[in-house]
């Protein structure tokens, strides 16, 4: 481990030095080049250390994704799936609420929250809202257990991508509303899978920014999803539509006289 690392201390070491370096010999002269060109020359020839750091750092950020999204096996052995359900969305930040019951639980600050969750264990889940989390392919195995859940909302979640769409056909019998807005993983490819929650009756898909042609995904959601209310805001549509229009008028028009002509 700490064979890979030496470069990178090295790099730092030698970005400290030249900044000590800088800063005592900036008054000598007014010639010389400034601190902002001696520091990206100084990365230019260190290249390869800032890339390793990078990738490194990267790594770092996916096994830590991994580590989160982890299968909570162990949990639902001695508490039961519900229970583990359950402290997989508190431990993501996330909350939920179960069937029967007013009560929603939340994850405070610093990742504190309630215990009494575990007194429910036979309780499923009716209600999960994942906004923001990091939540992926992987730790979605920890909710397939909630047959009786309605609704799910993954607002904001920059790992929710088309596979994890895909793989929400194990709600297709419970599920009413899904709310995958600004998910900026989900294009136009991932939607078809939605075909299979058959009891939708609400889909939130706004401001999605990996699809490149809105309007044709809305029309398709409408002829897959007929039963269901289809909100997509954050689309300007009706511009570019006009501007369309404006681009093919000129050619038609240029058209029209060279006929003439």
């Amino acid at each position: 481990m700490a064979a890979p690392l030496a470069p990178l201390r090295r790099c730092f070491q030698r970005c400290v030095l030249f900044r000590v370096a800088s800063r005592t010999g900036s008054s000598s002269s007014s010639a010389s080049p400034s601190l902002y060109a001696r520091f990206m020359r100084f990365l230019s020839q260190r290249f390869y250390d800032v890339e390793m750091f990078l990738g490194w750092r990267l790594q770092m950020r996916r096994k830590g994704i991994q580590k989160k999204n982890a299968y909570y096996g162990y949990t639902k052995h001695l508490h039961g799936e519900h229970v583990a359900t359950a402290y997989y969305i508190l431990c993501l930040k996330g909350g939920f609420r179960y069937a029967g019951q007013p009560e929603w639980y939340l994850t405070y600050k610093k990742g504190r929250f309630n215990w009494d969750f575990m007194k429910h264990k036979d309780a499923p889940l009716e209600e999960v809202n994942m906004n923001y989390t990091l939540i992926n392919y992987t730790g979605l195995q920890n909710l397939e257990g909630q047959h009786l859940l309605r609704t799910l909302s993954l607002r904001g979640c920059s790992e929710v991508d088309d596979w994890f769409l895909a793989r929400l056909h194990v709600f297709q019998d419970s599920l009413e509303e899904l709310d995958i807005s600004h998910c900026p993983k989900i294009t136009i490819g991932g939607l078809p899978a939605l075909i299979n929650l058959t009891r939708l009756r609400r889909l939130d898909v706004s401001s999605l920014q990996g699809l490149k042609s809105p309007g044709l995904a809305i029309i398709l959601l409408k002829e897959m999803l007929p039963q269901c209310q289809i909100i997509a805001n954050g689309y300007d549509l009706t511009l570019r539509q006009e501007t369309e229009e404006e681009n093919k008028e000129p050619k038609q028009g240029q058209r029209w006289s060279k006929t003439q002509e």
